[in-house]
């Protein structure tokens, strides 16, 4: 299913992040952000030397020069709570989305006694057995425990075509807020009130619950220890100038400091999180945590299964084959026949390629003809046309039987083509029309279309692909070749699938995979990503870290890119926020020393006006590029199909000498708008 992206910035969003961005200057929530917090106290102490600078004994620069600098570091503030705002304002505007599918409705309780008890389904617990109507809302997430029903899931996954639930295997799991489009059901409810799927969405998506990854933890504290490195140095700095007769005023030092520590990434750090896990879920995707999502990002090896993943899961007509003495034209036209009124996926299919290979049907022609069901009795199907004549096809022993009692003649060839077929993992149907067979039709479970280049894609970035079917070695390699996998796993059990996830995982790697059984639990608990269906059961989905709510198998390889690219993100802007320190140190150091010492005019490479033009230049600088680099946070760095090694010397081109450059150019051209405008 392709997933329309939704305009995801409004007007009412952006309103919001502007009174967010400044509620969140409480510094109890900034204290949250080490670098940004440092910032803040930088900032209060610049707006104390703007109202009484003699307070610190602030006297050789005008109160203009401290003003500047507290309005500059209070819109660097200000800047970087928008940007975690508005990825927040867009996180509580899906969740307001999702909460108006999520409605107080009306349940039909089931009681002991076999009567029924209307109630509200926020009393509904766990283990209440309900009976939803055709028409009527399910009102909590459960399994079907008796009846067939078609199931419109469009408010969640807005995909219009409803599915088919039923009781046992596993297609049994409903999600609460669906409703059921035709006949009755009766659930056994899973969840109590609050902790269904949608709850969780909700939660996530705003934000409420969404916990700190360990990479956004590690790289928070790396944040942290080198503002405090930063911090030291400034301090050291003071006795230096006193030695040099040189005086340093506390807005410069706070400048300093400012421009020097990671403030870039420290701002948006909060805000790439937030956007990643958002753009899971405009994939239709419920992540347990953001940890799944990075995980997902860090995968080595990806096991799928082939039916319904790889495969469509529906057999398909391959080929016509003619026994000897038939003509292929025949053979196609009689195939045809058999099948011009057969609905079912293997009847329509074979229609298609006969119209492929240039025969056609009027409807007009079998007006009179009798349609004749496939029953398990029987093993075959096909037509009585006008006229008497016979036309059959079927499992290759029940048309030898059906032409044997027709008195007609067995084809020698007709073992070896159907042996073949069946060898190749094909699946043989023989036709006949009266007492004659004419050939062998080769049905066979065909690989989805455009898999192979997505799986070139995964090769590319490093990752392994590994099939697991029941299938036979034979049937299984035919596929795998198809499908354009690394690996696959023959005749493979559940129990299979959870030796190869330890086997891989033993290696080192990470590994991922796709279920919806409950015999796919164990397996997807054991995956460090595991994606289950939300058609799948309820098993699968407590096992799983992530649920696609369009169960779709193939959208795993979409969470690997999203991760991915997460991933990218943050490395990409934290490696141009510690570039730019490179620039703002050519910018402010001789600024400040330049007076006392001359000789650090070698280094005013940018040719600054005047020491603070320059200071005031970086500062600006350093605020402005947060809301420039906002969109790149939000949106996330486009992510390309590439071994790590590749993507690693990309990225380091792109922001690291970027990040170099760009301050250069950016803090000339401020220089020289404050020195024409003479505001220095």
């Amino acid at each position: 299913m392709t997933v329309e992206r939704k305009k995801t910035i409004t007007k009412d969003i952006l309103n919001g992040a502007l009174l967010d961005s400044f509620k969140k200057l409480n510094p109890w929530v900034m204290i949250k952000n080490p670098v940004m917090f440092v910032v803040e106290i930088g900032t209060v102490i610049t707006l104390l030397l703007s109202i009484a600078p003699e307070l610190f004994g602030s006297t050789n620069v005008g109160r203009g020069y401290n003003i500047a600098v507290f309005l500059i570091l209070l819109f660097t503030l200000l800047f970087a709570n928008f940007a975690e705002a508005l990825a927040e304002g867009r996180g509580k505007a899906q969740a307001d989305s999702l909460r108006k599918t999520k409605s107080d409705t009306k349940a039909r309780l089931v009681q002991k006694d076999g009567t029924y008890k209307e109630v509200s389904s926020t009393s509904l617990r766990k283990g209440d057995i309900v009976r939803i109507e055709i028409g009527e809302i399910i009102p909590s997430d459960g399994e079907i425990i008796e009846g067939l029903a078609s199931i419109d899931e469009s408010a969640i996954t807005g995909e219009s075509a409803p599915v088919i639930k039923e009781a046992g295997g596993d297609f049994s799991s409903v999600t609460g807020g669906t409703r059921v489009a035709s006949d009755y059901i009766v659930v056994k409810i899973m969840t109590d009130p609050g902790e269904s799927f949608l709850d969780r969405m909700i939660a996530l998506v705003e934000g409420a619950k969404r916990q700190k990854t360990p990479n956004e933890i590690a790289l928070t504290t790396l944040l942290a220890v080198l503002t405090l490195i930063f911090l030291i140095v400034i301090m050291t700095m003071v006795p230096m100038a006193q030695y040099l007769n040189v005086k340093l005023e506390i807005s410069t030092l706070i400048a300093l400091l400012v421009c020097l520590i990671p403030t870039t990434i420290g701002g948006l750090l909060s805000a790439i999180g937030i956007a990643g896990m958002d753009r899971v879920t405009q994939f239709n995707v419920l992540a347990m945590s953001g940890k799944a999502v990075e995980a997902a990002g860090d995968i080595d090896t990806m096991i799928l299964d082939k039916t319904g993943t790889i495969t469509f899961g529906n057999r398909m007509a391959s080929e016509f084959i003619p026994v000897s003495g038939t003509q292929a034209k025949e053979m196609t036209f009689v195939a045809l026949q058999a099948s011009v009124k057969d609905e079912t996926p293997e009847g329509r299919s074979i229609v298609e390629l006969a119209n492929k290979l240039g025969e056609s049907w009027q409807a007009a022609n079998y007006i009179g003809s009798e349609v004749v069901e496939f029953s398990a009795e029987t093993r075959m199907s096909g037509l009585d046309l006008e006229g008497g004549t016979k036309v059959r096809k079927g499992a290759v022993d029940a048309i030898r039987k059906y032409v044997e009692a027709l008195g007609g003649k067995i084809p020698h060839d007709l073992e070896t083509i159907s042996n073949r077929i069946a060898k190749a993992g094909g699946t043989p149907l023989a036709v006949a029309m009266g007492d004659r067979i004419y050939g062998v039709i080769y049905l066979k479970d065909t690989v989805k279309p455009g898999l192979k280049e997505r799986f070139a894609e995964l090769r590319a970035m490093g990752i392994k692909t590994v099939m697991c079917t029941g299938d036979n070695p034979l049937t299984a390699a035919t596929i795998a070749l198809e499908a354009g996998v690394d690996e696959f796993i023959a005749e493979a059990k559940p129990e299979d699938k959870i030796a190869a996830i330890k086997k891989e995982q033993q290696e080192g790697k990470l590994v991922a995979m796709t279920g919806d059984g409950t015999n796919d639990a164990p397996a997807l608990a054991q995956a460090d990503v595991g994606l289950a269906m939300n058609s799948g059961t309820m098993a699968a989905k407590e096992a799983a870290n992530m649920i696609d709510l369009d169960s779709d198998p193939t959208k795993l390889l979409s969470v690997i890119s999203i991760g991915k690219q997460l991933l990218i993100t943050r490395g990409a802007l934290t490696t141009f926020s510690i570039a730019n320190d490179i620039a703002k140190y050519f910018a402010i150091i001789p600024a400040m020393f330049i007076l006392a010492m001359p000789q650090l005019q070698a280094l005013n490479i940018m040719n600054l006006a005047s020491p603070e033009s320059a200071i005031l230049s970086a500062l600006i600088f350093n605020a402005i590029i947060i809301p420039l680099l906002i969109p790149i946070a939000m949106r996330g760095v486009k992510y390309r199909a590439m071994s790590a090694d590749r993507l690693l010397s990309r990225n380091i081109l792109i922001y690291g000498i970027g990040g170099v450059i760009v301050p250069f150019i950016g803090i000339k051209v401020i220089d020289m708008v404050l020195h024409g405008l003479n505001i220095v």
